[in-house]
């Protein structure tokens, strides 16, 4: 089937309301009930309903699911599924599944069980990484006595260059650390590259890659490319809170680690996870594979999820094209004078639907607050923040307004977007 790979391919409308109905307060602020335009989904994302209903569901059940009662049986059995949706989207068959409170804690561990227990005398990770693995790497580097090499970043891209992570890995590194996408400036790594050369230099070298950013904008294979580690957070792609999840390989799984006694030697579960976190995120999956099912059809569970996340990757192309080019209706954001498309990128394949602008008279606090005003949700990266300053200081950006939409989104939606930021630009003109 062809399709528009450059600049994407959109939902049919019907489709795209069919997608908004499955959906939360897609289009409504549930407190103020006012319309509103919700581009913060890189700091959380729109709850699909299946997910959240069965959640709900299951979590009043007071059964603990490794007993032996009926219904114990049948959580621990949903249980199973929400593994295998893991592995329906990770496309793994080996190795162990992590679980914890939050995606942040499991990168943690995956990092604390290589830099304990590898030898090397280095480790090796970007200066565009999350907190959750940036911070990780710095304790844990300080911990064991290794020297920690960042990689730049590219301030023309707002990525990090293979080379530049490459040319810091010897054969005395024995971590590497790396996110798929950045969640200021929505640059993809090529992370397929990054690990081929990155082996080829060691081919023995402990790998953990963040998704959470990536997860719901993208193909996740960890077949195609073989890391050690890797961390989710479902919360940011459609699922409830206080879940986070990861993958650890065969080998990574047998390296020490806080465990139970009683539990096998390559088990990282700690405790008794809840069947209704797994539920919801196996409709989390089946929700991707419904979309898939719309433009092919397979027996096949991971080729349908594969199509699904295919397609709103390649709508959110479309929508992110449109919003820096404009349509008939509105100028883009890369033609609106007086706004500017930071870490702009030509070639959108390599980039997830984030945009980080700013405005020539508006400070970026401001902007946020009039986006709020005008029923636009967004998020401003400062200096000031200890979330944003190493990211921001990298590209050499004072702040940015950060703008995530995601496939629950319109043309429309964007057009309304546009038209709102030419008026922003006008009043501050004024």
């Amino acid at each position: 089937m062809s399709y528009n790979e450059q600049q994407g391919e959109f939902f049919s409308d019907s489709l795209v309301k069919e997608i908004k109905d499955k959906f939360y307060h897609v289009d409504i602020d549930p407190i103020t009930n006012k319309k509103r335009l919700f581009y913060d989904n890189s700091g959380g994302a729109f709850r699909l309903k299946a997910a959240s209903e069965t959640f709900r569901k299951l979590d009043e059940l007071p059964d603990c699911p490794e007993h032996g009662n009926e219904t114990a049986k049948w959580l621990m059995d949903i249980q199973k599924e929400g593994y295998q949706s893991i592995e329906t989207m990770l496309n793994i068959d080996s190795g162990s599944i992590v679980t914890s409170l939050t995606a942040s804690m499991v990168m943690f561990d995956m990092v604390r069980a290589v830099m304990e227990n590898v030898r090397g005398s280095n480790v090796v990770t970007t200066m565009l990484e999350h907190p959750s693995a940036y911070d990780a790497m710095v304790s844990y580097a300080e911990k064991t006595g290794k020297e920690l090499r960042i990689a730049k970043t590219n301030p023309l891209t707002g990525g990090v260059d293979v080379e530049e992570i490459t040319k810091l890995i010897d054969e005395n590194t024995c971590l590497l650390c790396f996110m798929y996408a950045s969640n200021v400036s929505g640059a993809l790594l090529d992370e397929e590259k990054i690990v081929e050369q990155a082996r080829k230099i060691k081919p023995d070298l402990y790998i953990v890659a963040d998704a959470v950013q990536h997860a719901p904008h993208g193909i996740i294979d960890v077949t195609k490319v073989p890391v050690d580690g890797i961390n989710f957070a479902p919360y940011k792609f459609f699922g409830p809170r206080g879940f986070g999840v990861g993958y650890v390989s065969e080998r990574l799984s047998k390296i020490p680690h806080n465990k139970l006694i009683a539990k096998p030697s390559q088990y990282w579960q700690l405790g008794s996870p809840a069947p209704a976190h797994f539920a919801a995120l196996t409709e989390v999956i089946n929700y991707v594979c419904w979309i898939g099912e719309q433009y092919c059809s397979s027996d096949n569970r991971r080729s349908l999820f594969v199509e699904g996340m295919n397609r709103i990757k390649l709508h959110e192309r479309a929508l992110m094209n449109a919003m820096l080019e404009g349509t008939g209706k509105v100028k883009g954001l890369r033609h609106i004078e007086g706004v500017h498309a930071y870490l702009d990128c030509d070639d959108l394949t390599k980039k997830d639907f984030i945009m980080a602008i700013g405005f020539d008279n508006l400070e970026y606090k401001k902007a946020v607050e009039m986006y709020e005003e005008a029923g636009v949700i967004t998020f401003e990266r400062l200096l000031s923040s200890p979330y944003s300053s190493r990211m921001l200081e990298s590209f050499g950006l004072k702040g940015a307004i950060r703008v995530s939409p995601i496939h629950c989104h319109s043309l429309q939606d964007i057009e309304e977007f546009l038209k709102i930021t030419e008026t922003l630009c006008s009043q501050s003109h004024s």
